[in-house]
């Protein structure tokens, strides 16, 4: 949409917390908004080295965390619309700008006078926060590459730039990919087992796609597709399968095996060029494990254990179904031996699970018990798109905190999975309160239909809301270390531990009720749903290894190691860590690995879920120790952990909170690998 109206993006929002004016933006406000933001801030930069006094922490430091406002405000927009509601005008928007963005963060970091103004603060009598500050500015320079010679920053500059053209162009194809992928189906009748509304979703998908009268079974990011759970046409299975497997690998105009040869080779010379071995001990060193090497030890101590378990839970599956079993057929056997052995239907449970009873009297209950936020929904404001709905959110003493945003169903303008990101950061500095969104890809209803979830989307809602509520609650000075801007083996441990309400008594007794009745989720369901709580853990554990340990493979290599084979490398490198199931994919194969080559939010740190979950299971139990879902203990993890963001080292706020290193015990009894 192209528009000559003043631009909403140049100046700061007037609605309620900073929140986008997203009714009265367009495309090319957004262009000219952070081709402004972009001058302004490398202004603002020029003003810092200009400045005739010596360099101190007002003068360098906070003036540093105070510019770069327009462009933070326009780029989280612009955003939160790239993965959320892309156009093809935002795609190629984006196409355009990010090679810029790369520029520009390298204008800064490979700034040497900055640097050296940098380096010149006196620290002697700074508040840790503000000491934390500048030594992780001082670190993000020399991890940039400040030490490099001219030649060596001129190389650094075009690496950068080309990786984020390609990891741009590895996420559309993606997106894509998924798009074209989605399954046709003609017959109704193939679609035996799957729960109604499913099939409504289905064919309403179908119909959208110019297909009336037939039925689109859509994908998710992740190798295991839903549906093969229900679905009992074994060769539709198949189908299913095998469209989710081959993605990005099929020798299609999508296929994006060029695209990852080329990424681990920019990114193997970058990881030299800064001194690394490879690209995954650069990345390690900016996380909260200690070096690459515990990481390796970790996952390789629980990759035999994940498999022999997979391997007893594939001969109970062999038996139930009676014939050779078939990478398809695991998840609906897997569902019907949980029915069998421990009388748990999970397809029965979701009139349970209705969408704004999980939300209202689940997710936003637990919060409001253990923190005492209160959530009003805001019909006056509105987000990017119709479905986003906007919640303002008030602290226990009624002073307003800042906003929830929710955006919970599939379209085809977004990419898969869920996440969460911020269009408002929390900061004293800026005076700035928070504004947060959640994003789904739960298959909508037909109008007037209830939309109910799977257990395995209730437990994204509430861990997709623990990162929320890192952003919500954050309490810190400055914009660099609000909320999740952590370390990223660090940011999914919130999250992680917010899950432990979905079955927690009290929170369940609240939302579990049948969506038509009202009535309760019996508690005899419930003890069946935690006796089966093992059940699944070797799949479960096994597919999630072969994706952390496939994506590390990838990012140890040097450059004269990068193959030439994608799938060979991929079924060796499986094979050599041993996790190559034959019945169990990685959760997410090469062609599709978003989280690692769409940018470099996950590359060579996938392993970051496990990593986090020891600090998370060590405090779920914690949180039973002390009395579960109680203020006084949402208090100390609010004000040891969520409020602290990155202002202090993350593992030393764990200790605040916990009083002592995490241990891995209470995680290997979660996942039954004792």
């Amino acid at each position: 949409m192209m528009t000559s109206s003043p631009n909403p993006l140049l100046i700061p929002s007037e609605l309620p917390y900073q929140l986008p004016p997203f009714a009265a933006i367009g495309v090319d406000h957004y262009a000219e908004a952070i081709e402004a933001g972009l001058a302004e801030q490398l202004a603002e930069i020029e003003a810092i080295l200009a400045v005739q006094e010596p360099a101190d922490f007002a003068n360098t430091a906070v003036a540093m965390e105070r510019s770069g406002q327009l462009l933070g405000r326009a780029v989280n927009s612009f955003f939160t619309l790239v993965s959320a509601d892309a156009t093809e005008a935002i795609r190629e928007l984006e196409t355009a700008l990010m090679p810029r963005l790369a520029a520009h963060r390298d204008a800064i970091y490979l700034n040497r006078a900055l640097y050296e103004r940098f380096a010149a603060i006196d620290t002697d009598g700074l508040d840790a926060e503000s000491l934390r500050l500048v030594e992780e500015h001082l670190r993000e320079f020399r991890q940039s590459g400040i030490q490099l010679d001219e030649a060596g920053q001129e190389r650094l500059r075009k690496l950068n730039a080309e990786l984020s053209t390609l990891g741009t162009e590895f996420g559309q194809r993606t997106k894509e990919g998924m798009k074209s992928g989605a399954v046709l189906v003609e017959d109704a009748a193939e679609l035996a087992g799957l729960p109604q509304d499913d099939v409504a979703s289905a064919a309403e998908a179908a119909r959208a796609a110019g297909h009336d009268g037939k039925y689109l079974l859509t994908l998710i990011q992740p190798s295991n597709q839903a549906a093969m759970a229900s679905l009992e046409n074994r060769e539709l299975r198949r189908r299913l399968y095998e469209a989710s497997i081959c993605r990005g690998t099929d020798g299609s105009a999508l296929d994006v095996r060029d695209l990852v040869l080329a990424l681990v080779r920019l990114r193997s010379e970058k990881a030299a060029l800064l001194g690394s071995a490879n690209y995954a001990e650069l990345v390690v060193e900016r996380q909260t494990a200690p070096d690459f090497a515990a990481v390796e030890r970790m996952l390789n101590r629980l990759a035999p254990a994940a498999v022999r378990n997979a391997d007893a839970e594939a001969a109970a599956l062999a038996e139930s179904a009676g014939h050779q079993l078939e990478a398809w057929d695991w998840a609906f056997y897997s569902a019907k031996v949980r029915r069998e052995r421990y009388e748990v239907d999970e397809q029965a449970l979701r009139p349970y699970f209705e969408l704004d009873r999980v939300l209202t009297d689940g997710v936003f209950f637990a919060a409001n018990r253990l923190y005492g936020l209160d959530f009003r929904e805001r019909a006056d404001l509105t987000g990017y798109h119709p479905d986003v709905r906007v919640w303002e959110v008030f602290d226990a003493d009624g002073a307003g905190l800042g906003l929830f945003l929710g955006d919970y169903y599939a379209r085809e303008t977004k990419r898969g999975g869920a996440w969460m990101n911020s269009l408002v950061e929390q900061s004293a500095l800026l005076d700035a309160r928070p504004v947060v969104i959640n994003t789904l890809n739960i298959s909508k209803p037909p109008a007037g239909e209830a939309t109910l979830l799977t257990l395995d989307e209730v437990r994204t809602v509430f861990h997709e809301f623990g990162h929320a509520l890192h952003g919500l609650l954050s309490d810190v000075t400055y914009p660099r270390f609000s909320g999740p801007e952590v370390p990223r083996d660090f940011v999914e441990y919130p999250s992680q531990v917010n899950e432990m309400w979905i079955i927690w008594p009290e929170v369940l007794a609240n939302y579990a009720r049948h969506y038509r009745t009202g009535e309760p989720l019996h508690q005899e369901t419930v003890t069946r749903l935690e006796e089966s709580r093992l059940w699944g853990e070797g799949f479960a554990t096994t597919e999630y290894l072969g994706a952390a340990l496939l994506d590390l493979a990838w990012h140890v290599l040097d450059e004269a190691g990068v193959p030439s084979d994608v799938l060979d490398f991929e079924a060796k490198a499986l094979a050599s860590a041993g996790v190559a199931h034959a019945l169990i994919p990685p959760r997410y194969r090469t062609g599709y690995f978003q989280h690692i080559f769409a940018g470099d939010g996950y590359s060579a740190g996938y392993y970051s879920y496990i990593w986090s979950e020891v600090l998370d299971a060590d405090t779920v139990e914690w949180f039973k120790e002390n009395g579960g879902l109680t203020r006084a203990n949402g208090d100390t993890f609010r004000a040891e952990l969520l409020s602290r963001g990155n202002s202090r080292d993350p593992l030393d706020s764990f200790r605040a909170f916990r009083g002592r290193d995490a241990e891995l015990e209470p995680l290997l009894k979660r996942r039954g690998l004792e």
